[in-house]
């Protein structure tokens, strides 16, 4: 196979997700360009990154076990724990850029400012230094936790005390000095659950509350001697008996969340995406955690609570989750309003068969294994093994897999993007033979892929 004659592919982002795509697309000889705005890859694994875009507090492990985690291809180091602290993921992440001879394709410090596609289909890419550039094809990999989402509307009433995103936390001193302060975190997802969980002891903060509008179903990170991966026990079982033997284990194992002094859940079990925590339960049994309902308004002082309790609060940390955005595409073109960006098989938009998105989603277990496999599949289409449905077919397709994805899920921000990781898994299997069947039968291949090739590819770039 010889480079030339493929499509030459523009990769924004060199995070996780980058890196995967960066390899896949090496291995398939498609030749591309790699541009990071930090001065490191590892995008949010890498702590207190320049970039700003980085939620990675100092106590971070990440809630997915090693085994799930780690590449099929790169085993993690011996002696790794069962879960990493974050330190670890970006070593990790290094150490497979230098095995597989990616360190030197990538550009730091080289922003996207503006990526826009003209009426032949070519990319136009410019950056920050006002380079501008062309290409046939463009994988967005800027991740989707680093544009922090604040209540919307705002809560009625102003608060006096300070107000920060979580991801804007790093330890209980920074950015703000937490000691001995009255501290209400929002929220249930992980981060909250591990930041309040660290404020909480009565040497830090004088009292720590949460507040939350429904329960939540939390998973510890091992279950019977097994890491958990939230219900992921035996995964060699149906994915419904795995979640009928992950429901009873998680039962007689765990108990019910009220027990702990924790609002009930509205929904069952795996009926929303898993939150992970050791010591959060525990610590609100112990009345270290201050359970609250809600909130209703903010009160100059205070914060008062739907079911009418009104609190003194110093700080609040708005542990509210992200928004899906795209700043180098106008709005008008690429866009996700309340966090919906419907794409075939997670990657493609109908109609835009030279754009792919990769880690843009919400896993069952890790976007680890999922951007690894979407990464390969468009490196199979780049290289003209694999060619698409038609565009009608995907959008039906979308229609298709967004209920069985999301249906068992309750209506949320957060689930706009879940992927049950198994049944994704044979889905994109599936997609891929029958992709493969299409190619050959439309003659396509590596002299010929799927993707126009610009004819002055290799010309130098232009000004802009």
């Amino acid at each position: 196979m010889t480079s030339h004659a493929l499509p030459r592919c523009c990769i924004i982002g060199a995070g996780m997700s980058g890196i995967v795509t960066a390899k896949a697309l090496a291995e398939r000889g498609v030749p591309f360009d790699w541009f990071e705005m930090s001065d490191r890859i590892g995008g949010v694994w890498a702590f207190e990154n320049p970039n700003g875009r980085s939620a990675a507090y100092r106590s971070l492990h990440i809630d997915t076990s090693k085994g799930q985690l780690e590449f099929p291809d790169f085993p993690m180091p011996a002696g790794t724990p069962t879960y990493p602290h974050h330190t670890q993921v970006l070593a990790y992440l290094e150490s497979y850029v230098a095995h597989f001879g990616l360190a030197g394709k990538v550009s730091l410090g080289a922003e996207v400012v503006k990526a826009t596609r003209d009426e032949n289909g070519t990319w136009r890419i410019r950056l920050a230094s006002g380079e501008t550039r062309t290409y046939d094809a463009l994988c967005v990999c800027n991740g989707h936790h680093w544009d922090p989402r604040w209540p919307e509307p705002a809560y009625p009433g102003h608060f006096d005390g300070e107000q920060i995103h979580a991801h804007s936390y790093r330890d209980p001193f920074t950015p703000h000095d937490l000691r001995n302060k009255r501290v209400l975190v929002v929220g249930m997802g992980n981060s909250a659950m591990d930041i309040a969980s660290e404020l909480c002891p009565r040497h830090i903060a004088q009292k720590l509350f949460v507040s939350t509008r429904r329960g939540q179903h939390i998973f510890p990170r091992y279950l019977l001697g097994k890491p958990a991966d939230k219900g992921k026990l035996y995964p060699w079982l149906p994915l419904s008996l795995q979640r009928t033997v992950g429901r009873v284990i998680y039962k007689f194992a765990v108990g019910r969340m009220e027990d702990y002094g924790l609002p009930k859940p509205d929904h069952l079990l795996f009926e929303s995406h898993g939150t992970t925590s050791d010591t959060f339960p525990s610590y609100v049994a112990a009345g270290d955690i201050t359970m609250r309902s809600g909130i209703k308004r903010l009160d100059g002082t205070a914060v008062v609570f739907e079911d009418g309790r009104r609190e003194t609060i110093d700080v609040i940390i708005w542990s509210t989750g992200y928004r899906i955005s795209f700043p180098f595409f106008d709005h008008q073109f690429i866009s996700a309003p309340g966090n919906r960006l419907p794409l075939f098989k997670r990657v493609i938009k109908p109609g835009i068969p030279n754009l792919f998105f990769v880690g843009l989603a919400q896993p069952s277990v890790t976007l680890f294994a999922i951007a690894n496999r979407q990464a390969k599949w468009i490196a199979a289409y780049l290289a003209g093994e694999y060619q698409l449905p038609s565009v009608e077919e995907q959008e039906r397709t979308i229609v298709v897999d967004e209920e069985r994805h999301m249906s068992r899920y309750y209506k949320s921000a957060r689930h706009t993007m879940q992927l049950d990781q198994d049944i994704y898994f044979a889905e994109l299997d599936r997609e891929m033979r029958q992709g493969k069947k299409r190619a050959r039968a439309m003659g396509f291949s590596s002299s010929r892929p799927p993707v126009p090739r610009l004819a002055m590819v290799d010309a130098p770039s232009s000004a802009a």
